[in-house]
């Protein structure tokens, strides 16, 4: 028996359908229902390692962490890793299968995934009571409906009843709301079944009338309004569209443990992958962490952050034109703290050798670490865990650089692994230190010994917090969002446009688009499914 289902669509990108998913798991969990996540096309710069091996956006992650069920590559088949404007690595069923421009994509080879991205939805809902599914962007771009796959034409497919959310503090949301469903073809309409407003300030009561007549024009009601929660710290997606100048990361309000506050500084690299690393940083009291692109704003830092990056010979040039090598170089010189992490920690090193990535060739790295980097076709993803400072420590690894250390210090100690056999993971030359390990910071005994050292060289009186538990503080966050929708949405509504799919006398709004032609949906197996594995440009 095939379980039910839902779309959460978007009148824009961060209307709020990432953290609306994972607040419908969580309030469906609770409610002893089996429900997994969905995304079957997701563009996005953070992702994750399956216990399988396989690459999936790290949103999507937090949503089955939501669910309390185990990530899977099945909840997000198709994963967009942008290279810059105009051309993306192409990640398949969790693994990287070329590089093509947008045309490309867009031009016939994102149909021919269709098949894959259904197939994956129902096998999902084969096993689980309800699968949420997660949209992108908006529905109503109209140049792209023919070869969608991720918002109206996996509703259709599947026969999803969808959900758009409205971001209100932005403004505008009634008329984002009637133009989103009038800009829909008649059959894409049948399946919108109803609105849901997020971040709202204010008297609910103030905002009933036009609900009330954003019923009268599309025929639709609203689901729910959701008020403006501060300090929801989930999982960015999208490294891309977030304004990082001067931007500051939410922390915990709490007074420091110690004297001192501590002071972060993330390097906002261009392509910025898995910034969320920081994460764990900003949920420790008394750590203030932001994202900075001057070398004057490096000065007054206790710890400086590199962060992975999708390209890192890129992210090698930004740092030197923009005056960051200069500083960080200092800081190295003067035993202040420099962390790197994955593409990061590569461009610390010596040499970098990239015939895959940018296809630069032979460049020369920073030099504050003695590592020499040769980019692989092959990525690297994989679940690692070990020892770091007398701790136990986990990550994710997901990169195509292989790193050669040649001198300085280990950094992790993988299981597996002892000093008599192969060097440990990472590197580290005084208070200079590199590792290829996403996620590690989240292990609060390391992540308490790695900013005791740092506060010590950078000769601040901070002590980190004794009790914080970065996974209870991400539980609390889901819990939260859970909450937001069981106080706020109508879930007895809700439940029943998940069951039974959308009401069947929905009024069609005129003008709506031209009928979508319909498209090949080829088997998982076939090999049409794969994009070619190409270089394509624009």
């Amino acid at each position: 028996m095939t379980g039910g289902g839902l779309l959460v669509a978007g009148t824009t990108s961060d209307a709020g359908k990432s953290v609306i998913t994972a607040g419908i798991c969580r309030w469906l969990v609770r409610q002893g229902v089996k429900v997994a996540p969905f995304k079957g096309q997701n563009m996005s710069l953070n992702s994750y390692v399956t216990r399988e091996g396989a690459e999936i956006g790290r949103a999507q992650a937090m949503q089955a962490r939501a669910a309390r069920v185990e990530p899977s590559v099945l909840m997000n088949p198709v994963l967009l890793k942008p290279g810059g404007d105009r051309s993306s690595q192409v990640v398949l069923m969790g693994r990287p299968v070329g590089e093509l421009s947008a045309r490309g994509y867009h031009g016939g080879r994102q149909e021919a995934l269709l098949g894959t991205v259904v197939e994956c939805l129902e096998e999902l809902r084969s096993t689980h009571d309800a699968v949420i599914c997660e949209g992108a962007g908006s529905p109503a771009e109209i140049n792209l409906r023919r070869t969608d796959i991720v918002n109206m034409g996996i509703a259709r497919a599947a026969r999803l009843p969808v959900l758009v959310v409205g971001d209100i503090d932005r403004g505008g949301v009634f008329a984002s709301f009637f133009g989103t469903t009038a800009l829909l073809s008649a059959e894409d309409q049948k399946l919108v079944a109803g609105y849901l407003v997020n971040k709202f300030r204010g008297d609910v009561s103030l905002l009933e009338p036009g609900l009330d007549m954003l019923l009268g024009l599309t025929g639709r009601r609203t689901y729910g309004v959701l008020p403006y929660a501060h300090g929801l710290g989930i999982d960015e997606e999208d490294g891309l569209r977030v304004s990082l100048r001067g931007a500051v990361r939410e922390s915990v309000v709490a007074p420091p443990a110690g004297a001192d506050v501590l002071r972060v500084a993330v390097c906002a690299v261009p392509l910025m992958s898995n910034f969320t690393d920081v994460d764990a940083l900003a949920a420790e009291p008394g750590v203030v962490v932001r994202f900075v692109d001057r070398p004057e704003e490096l000065s007054d830092a206790d710890l400086v952050v590199v962060p992975g990056t999708r390209g890192t010979v890129r992210a090698l040039e930004w740092l030197r034109e923009r005056g960051l090598a200069r500083e960080l170089a200092r800081r190295a010189a003067e035993g202040r703290p420099v962390l790197g992490i994955c593409g990061g920690y590569q461009l610390l090193g010596e040499h970098i050798e990239d015939e895959v990535e940018s296809r630069a060739g032979s460049v020369a790295g920073l030099g504050l670490l003695p590592v020499r980097v040769r980019f692989a076709a092959d990525k690297t993803l994989a679940r690692p865990t070990g020892t770091a400072l007398g701790e136990r420590v986990a990550g994710y690894e997901i990169h195509h650089g292989v790193a050669e250390v040649l001198g300085g210090d280990g950094f992790i100690t993988a299981d597996g692994e002892s000093d008599g056999e192969s060097a440990p993971e990472g590197c580290r030359v005084g208070e200079v230190w590199g590792t290829h390990w996403h996620g590690s910071l989240e292990s609060d005994g390391f992540r308490r010994q790695f900013l005791r050292r740092v506060a010590s060289a950078a000769g601040r009186r901070f002590t980190p917090a004794p009790d914080t538990s970065f996974e209870a503080l991400r539980e609390e966050q889901l819990d939260r969002l859970g909450d937001l929708i069981e106080e706020h949405a109508d879930t007895d509504a809700l439940w029943r446009l998940i069951e039974r799919g959308a009401p069947p006398d929905l009024p069609f709004i005129a003008p709506g688009a031209p009928a979508a032609p319909k498209v090949h949906k080829a088997p998982r197996t076939a090999a049409s499914d794969a994009p070619e594995t190409t270089e394509e440009t624009v």
